[in-house]
């Protein structure tokens, strides 16, 4: 009997040593996923930004800013958050930000459809592995804090 639960502990052991190894590439994909999909809004933000300016005066309602600096600021976070959580670097502060920033989206377009809300809800839980797993071993977090405060 003892010769089966050593035989079960080793390969329950072996099981859990594999999922360790594939934590780094997941959060990578998680993290690339999400730079993807915020890359790709703030690209087309850009291409006609008098158009963007017109959709923060009409259609999205961003509290507390004017239009023009809710596009502004919100065509920046597309691209500055995006940037940090792909490279790993200040990412659970990125992944807090980028929580609050989907959560502005999600709430400040009034037409968004059932389907808008479960992508953002997706990415906002995927935003949070990120925050309370952090980024994995794949990302400049991991490597700054190896490389300047080892343990």
């Amino acid at each position: 009997m003892s010769g089966l639960i050593r035989t079960t502990a080793r390969v329950w052991q072996f099981g859990i040593d594999m999922l360790d190894h594939l934590s780094a590439p997941f959060l990578l994909a998680i993290r690339l996923y999400l730079a993807y999909v915020f890359i790709k809004s703030g690209l087309t933000k850009v291409v006609d930004f008098s158009s963007t300016v017109a959709l923060f005066e009409n259609e999205y309602k961003v509290p507390f800013l004017s239009p023009t600096l809710a596009a502004v600021a919100g065509t920046a976070a597309e691209f500055i958050l995006p940037a940090l959580f792909a490279l790993g670097l200040a990412s659970r502060p990125t992944a807090v930000a980028f929580f609050v920033f989907n959560a502005v989206a999600c709430l400040s377009y009034p037409d968004i459809s059932m389907s808008g809300i479960q992508d953002h809800e997706l990415w906002g839980f995927m935003m949070l592995v990120v925050l309370f797993q952090g980024p994995g071993a794949w990302s400049l977090d991991r490597w700054i804090q190896k490389k300047y405060f080892p343990r």
